[in-house]
């Protein structure tokens, strides 16, 4: 089994900048796809952004087209973990925020298809 844990939610302006950190344990997630998604109060789980391993040592990034631009996902295999800097912050992304793995090496946008998932954390966006 993976483990994931988020941290790094919290309270900002709009406009306002937040970095999110997941950190796998149980497995070596280095060639996993890897993705954040997001939930708001009343709807569905929503496709952020994902990773996915290209075979080499780059992996390829995926975004939602309402963060595209603002929101980068990273990876960090010496430490199992993966982050999101969000940049630009507004009100409509206020949600929980949860991280996503997938014992595959090819990211899906759909959260059914991923395997582990963690516990959440806040980001709530003030006017």
């Amino acid at each position: 089994q993976v483990q994931l844990v988020e941290s790094g939610g919290g309270l900002v302006q709009a406009g306002g900048s937040l970095r999110l950190s997941c950190a796998a344990s149980g497995r070596r997630v280095t060639s996993y796809a890897m993705g954040w998604f997001r939930q708001a109060l009343g709807k569905e789980r929503e496709f952020v952004a994902a990773t996915e391993w290209s075979g080499g040592r780059v992996y390829y990034t995926h975004y939602a087209d309402s963060v595209r631009g603002r929101f980068t996902i990273s990876r960090d295999d010496a430490k199992n973990s993966v982050y999101l800097q969000m940049n630009s912050l507004k009100p409509e992304d206020t949600a929980v925020y949860y991280c996503a793995a997938r014992a595959s090496p090819i990211v899906i946008r759909t959260a059914q298809v991923y395997d582990y998932w963690g516990q959440g954390t806040q980001v709530t966006v003030s006017s």
